[in-house]
């Protein structure tokens, strides 16, 4: 999510630099000692890349050993590596008609399914996709994985996540669109939480938040947490997972409502470390909280921050945050 100004790419993405010296940036901070074992706080807030509209949506491709992400507003992924630097991934990612138009038209989540094929929260095609080509050899070849709920068109797939069942969990808020909520061509009065089983049957799961936005499950399953984008509603919710796969008992996990006004940015995009602390993009940059919900500190980008992924070992953290990509060190 976010409301961006059109910034034009730099010259650092297509001619890549590729020294291991990174600016650092920002600052990390401990308020439970807890965190001591989990992140490198002598490594700081690296700058990998910069020069973005708006960055999201970043996915570690173990089989590839590089990190791959969307960028909105360049309708575009692109993908980095320690060896390669920053290249073009994909292109175009999240909207495919001829027809000129305006708003966030490129890709936004990124995941992957079970079988190794890249899914897609695609914006400007208002849908979830899948790619139909290899990690390592990308094309902007699609099929349809979901667009519509009662036949209705979806607002914009902003964010998704698998369960361990295999189905397909994603927010649906307006953001894609080019007058946002107020766009003629939204077809839902709301904004909703669904799931998709594996058969594509579509459910909606809630549609009481008024701007769903970043999703992820607990490490086992039971817990599904949903972060809402609205500066006058700026909260992380969690619910119980039924069998069936439906939600309930949804409570308020943390509210940063009056934290908004003092920091750039809203709840969007989250990640669940595999020892359940959960990294969540808000305020300020990124709170870490523990499965309960306590602060255990803050990653103080210093930008409007977006989302975040771990690579597969979970030595590091990758974070999109307005035009930059960072990395945190972590201790695993």
């Amino acid at each position: 999510m976010h409301q961006f100004s059109y910034l034009i790419l730099s010259l650092f993405v297509a001619f890549p630099a590729f020294a291991q010296n990174y600016q650092n940036t920002g600052k990390i901070i401990i308020d439970d000692s807890s965190l001591d074992d989990l992140i490198d706080v002598s490594a700081g807030i690296e700058i990998l890349a910069d020069g973005f509209g708006w960055s999201e949506g970043p996915l570690w491709l173990a089989s590839e050993n590089k990190l791959i992400f969307s960028a909105i507003p360049e309708n575009s992924i692109y993908h980095w590596s320690e060896s390669d630097g920053l290249q073009l991934y994909l292109k175009p990612s999240g909207y495919t008609g001829e027809q000129d138009r305006g708003g966030e038209l490129g890709s936004n989540g990124l995941l992957l399914a079970s079988d190794g094929s890249l899914v897609l929260c695609q914006h400007g095609d208002r849908r979830i996709a899948k790619m139909l080509a290899p990690l390592s050899d990308p094309a902007p070849k699609f099929e349809t994985l979901v667009d519509s709920y009662q036949a209705k068109k979806l607002n914009s797939p902003n964010d998704a996540v698998f369960s361990k069942t295999g189905e397909l969990y994603f927010t649906d808020p307006p953001y894609g669109l080019e007058k946002n909520v107020d766009d003629p061509a939204k077809e839902l009065d709301f904004q909703g939480v669904y799931k998709v089983s594996k058969s594509g049957e579509i459910k909606l799961l809630t549609k009481a938040l008024t701007r769903p936005n970043g999703i992820a499950f607990s490490p086992d399953g039971t817990k599904l947490y949903v972060a809402n984008s609205d500066p006058k509603k700026a909260i992380w919710m969690v619910y119980d997972v039924k069998q069936d796969g439906g939600i309930e008992n949804g409570k308020v996990f943390y509210d940063a409502t009056n934290l908004v006004l003092a920091d750039n940015g809203l709840p969007d995009g989250m990640k669940v470390h595999r020892n359940g602390t959960i990294f969540a993009t808000g305020p300020g940059g990124i709170f870490i909280f523990s499965s309960d919900g306590k602060i255990l500190g803050k990653i103080e980008t210093g930008k409007e921050t977006a989302n975040c992924a771990f690579n597969d070992d979970y030595s590091a953290l990758y974070v999109t945050a307005d035009n930059y990509l960072m990395r945190v060190h972590l201790k695993k």
